[in-house]
């Protein structure tokens, strides 16, 4: 790759390299400042190589698989079992979920493996890390000899692909995996209704993405159901013009044919961690709602007082709807936020226990991970003397539940000012994972 001649620009001031006088700047014949023209081309040359840097990336995350896999077949691991683990260490390294570290394992080991030309115009930089993964992703259901078939048909390295957007990579992508093996494609289509799934995550403003992968056929069933919902409270006159649109009246709509109630909580129990100023002496501390996050004071507020809340406020109420709110006491070190105990008949539950690591862990503990938690288990294991109280429990999702169950990996609790795990790879690195801070925490300062 060759390097752009170096010159005093507009970046390097903003890089922190001291500005230069003005009359050193030229410019050649009359034409646009050069200043602007260097700083396209740095762009274009940092663009060249961040993508040089993925393939580089790539070309090491197999080199270390296979590395893991000769010292696991050394110990004895048996051949089934070996490379587990490879993909949550490379998500550590990366700073990324292990869920994304796998599949940036299985990208590097198609591009490395089965796909060198787009790998070359990865490391040339005429495709991103992302339209490679199109590419990757598109072929897929392919055997590996027509993958590489179809690697060879696009030749992305003589720039098959220069000027093309996402749609057009992932459209010849599909055609030529088509013509390739058009049974395998077909049967790529006919298993991905088995993936339907319903998942949730934040939005701004105290909103959340509610998103369903559907069957076209039932996606299409549901969007029409919820078009005709809104065109009959319109019609009949039982919203009152301007005060709803119809994607309000859609979304309502939804709330309340999925929980059976307007307001779409009603019964159903939600657990909000606050102050106690925030709740009794109008303090503007946020609280935490799990399985969301941070919201504003007077709204959680209005949730325990059985208001319906919209954007963050509460709305007007509705004579006609009964909420039955609980409100479950969680207690916190006053000093650091820490999430101590709760009402003392939960100390008698283990079902109680669950939701309070759940709570105070709020996702999955491994650094990175976001996934929700499905398993609570033991940092200092069971069979090794740990015990089953709130200092030896963390909250996990089920790949890294398993993860951790692997050779060479430990976990034990450390002295901190919140509930703090240290994680150990067989490979020697740690990664220290803190429990999110609560409402209250005051940063100590040093």
């Amino acid at each position: 790759m060759e390097l752009i001649e170096e010159r005093q620009t507009g970046a390097e001031v903003a890089l922190g390299r001291p500005p230069v006088a003005k009359d050193s700047v030229h410019y050649s014949g009359g034409s646009a400042s050069t200043v602007s023209a260097d700083l396209i081309d740095q762009l274009r040359v940092l663009e060249e190589m961040k993508s040089a840097i993925c393939g580089l990336q790539a070309r090491v995350a197999v080199a270390f698989d296979l590395a893991q896999r000769a010292e696991q077949a050394e110990t004895g691991i048996p051949a089934s079992e070996r490379g587990k683990g490879v993909g949550a260490q490379v998500a550590l390294a990366r700073r990324e979920s292990p869920n994304r570290g796998s599949r940036l394992l299985g990208l590097a080991k198609a591009l490395v493996m089965e796909m060198p030309r787009t790998l070359a115009a990865l490391n040339s930089g005429q495709l991103n890390e992302w339209r490679a993964t199109l590419l990757v992703k598109e072929t897929a259901c392919l055997s590996v000899e027509d993958r590489a078939a179809v690697d060879e048909e696009l030749a992305p390295d003589t720039g098959t692909f220069e000027g093309k957007g996402d749609k057009a990579v992932i459209a010849a992508a599909k055609a030529a995996a088509y013509r390739r093996d058009p049974r395998s494609v077909v049967g790529r289509a006919s298993r991905a209704a088995s993936e339907r799934t319903v998942s949730l995550r934040p939005a701004p403003d105290t909103m959340t993405y509610l998103t369903a992968l559907l069957p076209v056929a039932q996606g299409v069933a549901v969007y029409a159901a919820l078009n005709r919902a809104a065109d009959s409270a319109r019609s009949t006159g039982t919203v009152e013009s301007g005060v709803r649109t119809r994607g309000q009246i859609m979304a309502d709509t939804l709330v309340e044919r999925v929980t059976g109630t307007p307001g779409g909580y009603t019964g159903i129990n939600l657990d909000l961690v606050m102050t106690d100023r925030s709740l009794f002496q109008g303090d503007s501390e946020p609280a935490r709602l799990r399985g969301y996050g941070i919201v504003p004071a007077a709204w959680a507020r209005a949730a325990v007082g059985g208001e319906q809340v919209v954007g963050g406020e509460p709305a007007a109420p509705n004579q006609n709807d009964e909420f039955d709110v609980w409100l479950r006491r969680l207690y916190t070190a006053p000093a650091t936020g820490e999430l101590l105990a709760t009402d003392s008949k939960a100390r008698l539950f283990t079902g109680r226990l669950r939701r309070f690591i759940e709570i105070r862990d709020h996702t999955c503990r491994t650094p990175y991970c976001d996934a929700p938690i499905r398993h609570i288990d033991h940092i200092v294991p069971w069979r090794s003397g740990g015990k089953t109280n709130l200092a030896n429990g963390a909250g996990l999702c089920e790949a890294c539940n398993h993860t951790k169950e692997h050779p060479g990996w430990s976990t034990q609790a450390v002295h901190a000012d919140v509930h703090t795990l240290e994680i150990r790879t067989p490979t020697g690195h740690s990664y220290l994972s803190k429990a999110p801070h609560l409402p209250g925490h005051r940063p100590s300062r040093t």
